[in-house]
């Protein structure tokens, strides 16, 4: 009999027809209901699909996506390196992003350019094309949620900051002045309590020189380009009388930071590392410092402290390390704290110079 006319093969036939419909359209419904944009693109960078969230979050639609370059999604300079970053892939076979997942940043139809997280994988399919599926997580609002906290932050800082100045410091201020002429009343007068009252006086203006330089440290001023030099520079001096360490301050050629925030961003990770290395490693030497070269601003906080693990995963790093992460990230800067090849702690601060975030290669 012939298997045209066998009534159970067909039916079998129609079944697994049948399953394999059901299979892709469940498929393509989860691919369509994902928040998150889905893309996949040749060996060639060139788009093959996409999802509903992609023309959401990119705002092209599928039929402009479709057969474009992968790079249409990338802001310059990202969008010219892109094509040789996966031919070195495919020369070399070294992975820089399949399977690890990065931070770095798009670009919208409207030209807007916007921070996501990229994960991308690598397959081969059954004719043995290789093709890369990208997924895509729009990180705006976290971004502006992470720059609103730590806004609100900073103003809480200044404010204390300011109540210190001109409250604390000045009544300190005029208790030492009050003391002072005791002390020279009963100077003149030859009493003993003289030598007394000047050890408070000497305590009183003591106290009143670290409430300001806490003050300072509250609220930095660093209103032009070479203002974070200074302000990291007083973190030295100021770290160095109060805690009494060794705490250099280290800037071989002059570095300018015009963007303020930029610069306040990164006085506070140098003082969060600077209070870690003290708190917690233990350190007598701390040094700080900061330079640039034609592509990038490094700011650098070396300690000869305790040190931290060699691996911190599966461990809490602690609210101070997670806050400097997300200081970097908000100046568009990576930050890594490592334990130091001479012993100690190695906090790192690297931004690029002129774009804001790096797009990696595959």
């Amino acid at each position: 009999m012939s298997s045209a006319h066998d009534p159970e093969l067909q039916h079998s036939l129609q079944a697994t027809r049948a399953a394999l419909a059901a299979s892709e359209q469940r498929s393509q419904t989860i691919l369509e209901t994902a928040v998150n944009a889905i893309i996949t693109m040749s060996e060639n960078c060139l788009i093959e699909t996409v999802n509903s969230a992609t023309e959401r979050i990119f705002g092209y639609s599928r039929d402009e996506l479709i057969g474009q370059n992968i790079r249409l999604l990338m802001p310059q300079p990202y969008r010219d390196q892109h094509d040789g970053y996966v031919q070195a892939y495919r020369s070399t076979g070294v992975k820089k992003i399949i399977g690890i997942g990065r931070e770095v940043v798009g670009q919208r139809k409207d030209g807007s350019i916007f921070p996501l997280d990229l994960s991308v994988g690598e397959a081969r399919l059954p004719e043995g094309r290789r093709v890369f599926t990208g997924i895509i997580r729009d990180l705006s609002d976290r971004k502006q949620l992470e720059e609103k906290i730590l806004h609100i932050s900073e103003e809480e800082q200044h404010r204390i900051g300011q109540d210190i100045h001109d409250d604390l410091c000045q009544q300190l201020a005029a208790i030492g002045c009050l003391a002072k002429v005791a002390h020279q009343q009963l100077t003149r007068a030859a009493r003993p309590e003289a030598a007394s009252l000047e050890e408070i006086v000497r305590l009183v203006t003591q106290a009143n020189v670290r409430a300001r330089e806490m003050s300072r440290g509250l609220m930095p001023v660093v209103l032009d380009a070479a203002g974070l030099m200074a302000a990291l520079g007083e973190l030295a001096q100021g770290t160095e009388r109060i805690f009494r360490v060794s705490c250099p301050f280290r800037c071989e050629r002059p570095v300018q930071v015009p963007d303020n925030k930029m610069a306040t961003q990164l006085f506070r990770i140098a003082q969060e590392a600077v209070a870690n290395a003290i708190k917690h490693s233990h350190a007598d030497r701390i040094e700080i410092s900061l330079g640039q070269d034609q592509s990038h601003l490094t700011l650098i906080i070396r300690d000869n402290g305790d040190g931290i693990p060699d691996n911190l995963s599966g461990r809490s790093t602690g609210m101070g390390l997670l806050t400097m992460n997300h200081r970097a990230r908000m100046i568009g800067g990576n930050l890594t704290a490592a334990p130091d090849e001479f012993g100690g702690t190695i906090v790192r601060c690297t931004i690029p110079v002129a774009p804001t975030n790096a797009c990696p290669a595959l």
